[in-house]
């Protein structure tokens, strides 16, 4: 592996190289980010005590935010200095984290005064908001100072770093929540300024904005045009509008499923916050150690066919999660509940990880053109947000009446419906090739 890390950074221009650090910089503070963030809905049901709604609402603002995107990525393209606007977005929108260290510091109080609650998601909301400009600019400057070539296994090395601080940042996170269940009201602030510092970093990246002489009356009608120019993507470019159909099925599945677990974990299971840490690690090290290969396999595959094994890795860690009911065996090491289905499904889940890493965000740029990654990646991330309007509440409506096991046999089963599109398509696609 080191040989091959040698071969691919001196086949790398001044730019690239400059860029890939700067990326790197960014994705290990957002390890930090991202480990903390980790547990979060954990807290929020554990230690705030939120309802079963309100956990859901809290994961679907991390994905229904991308249905404005519709808007914000007319604001994108009319920005004339878009490393500006992300440095803006980056403070604005992490900067609210630092409510947190006013919180209450026990159950009881909290209880008393459920407003704490809706400041909770609220807070969660305007960061999470930050992604609809985050993740597009992201795309975009990267797809602009990255071979082709280079995509991939640079992104997959970025990715492999990020997992490696996430998992110590979650481990430690984990302990020290075990100790003070409300410490997350010390590390939050933190997690405010490490969050603008990495999005800093990301700004960075070098990146000419074209000069658009679009007038400020005309927004709405630009806003109009974005619509059709998105809708007129998944109209002409049918292999795209496949890969975009089967992700409908596979988000519907994992919006449906993340919450029900969450609440699986703490209802059915009564883990402790260092179980949750340990079960994010173990699949965190698989994902580490896989990361750079599927950075590769995605630059030489089809996506759809990588699809594939996201989707069928994602199926059978949500089958083994739900067989924990009927095979609840495990044993107590260290204070860490050991779940032997947990241990097999988290393993899937790391490979599930390894792979979706990179499909739910560079994915959609293997079917267009450089300058129209900023686009494509737009209209993967508003159709996100569109399921997630009904999905992560639908899950908990699912549970509530059916149950863990018949919530988890409809994700699986729509699944399985992803993978079958998927691979359909991209055997009609070859064989339209051969002819």
């Amino acid at each position: 592996m080191g040989n091959t890390l040698k071969k691919t950074f001196a086949s790398l221009s001044t730019g690239e190289r400059r860029t890939f650090y700067l990326h790197l910089a960014y994705s290990l503070i957002e390890g930090i980010v991202l480990g903390v963030l980790a547990l979060n809905e954990f807290v929020f049901i554990k230690s705030l005590h939120g309802s079963n709604y309100q956990l859901g609402f809290l994961f679907q603002f991390s994905m229904v935010v991308f249905v404005f995107l519709v808007f914000i990525n007319e604001f994108i393209k009319r920005a004339k200095n878009k490393n500006r606007l992300l440095v803006w977005t980056g403070i604005l929108t992490r900067l609210p984290f630092l409510l947190v260290f006013f919180f209450p510091q026990n159950q009881g109080d909290v209880l008393a005064t459920p407003v704490y609650h809706y400041i909770f998601l609220g807070i969660f909301f305007v960061y999470y908001f930050g992604n609809t400009v985050i993740y597009p600019l992201t795309n975009l400057f990267l797809k602009n100072q990255y071979e082709h070539q280079n995509f991939g296994k640079l992104y997959g090395y970025a990715s492999s770093a990020n997992k490696i601080v996430m998992l110590v940042a979650t481990f430690f996170y984990g302990m020290v929540l075990d100790i003070n269940d409300f410490a997350f009201t010390y590390v939050f602030p933190v997690i405010a300024v490490l969050g603008m510092g990495s999005v800093y970093l990301l700004s960075l990246i070098r990146y000419d904005n074209p000069v658009l002489k679009i007038g400020k009356q005309k927004f709405f009608r630009s806003v109009k045009k974005s619509v059709l120019t998105m809708t007129g993507i998944l109209k002409n470019n049918k292999p795209y509008a496949h890969f975009e159909i089967g992700f409908m099925f596979y988000g519907f599945s994992f919006m449906i499923t993340v919450t029900v677990i969450t609440i699986f974990f703490e209802r059915q299971l009564h883990l402790n916050y260092s179980s949750v840490a340990f079960y994010k690690n173990a699949y965190n090290i698989l994902a580490i150690v896989l990361l750079p290969f599927t950075g590769k396999l995605l630059g030489k595959i089809d996506p759809r066919k990588f699809a594939v094994i996201t989707f069928a890795s994602l199926a059978l860690y949500i089958l083994f999660v739900m067989l924990t009911e009927t095979f609840p065996a495990h044993i107590v090491i260290a204070g860490v509940d050991v779940y032997f289905t947990l241990i097999l499904a988290y393993l899937f889940y790391g490979v599930f990880a390894a792979t979706m890493a990179l499909l739910w965000f560079i994915g959609s740029a293997y079917f267009c053109k450089r300058e129209d990654a900023g686009d494509y990646q737009s209209v993967h991330l508003s159709l996100t947000g569109a399921r997630a309007l009904f999905a992560p509440l639908l899950g908990v409506l699912f549970y509530e009446m059916a149950g863990f096991r018949y919530t988890f046999l409809l994700a699986i089963v729509s699944l399985l419906a992803g993978i079958a599109i998927m691979f359909w398509s991209y055997r009609k696609d070859r064989k339209l090739n051969v002819k």
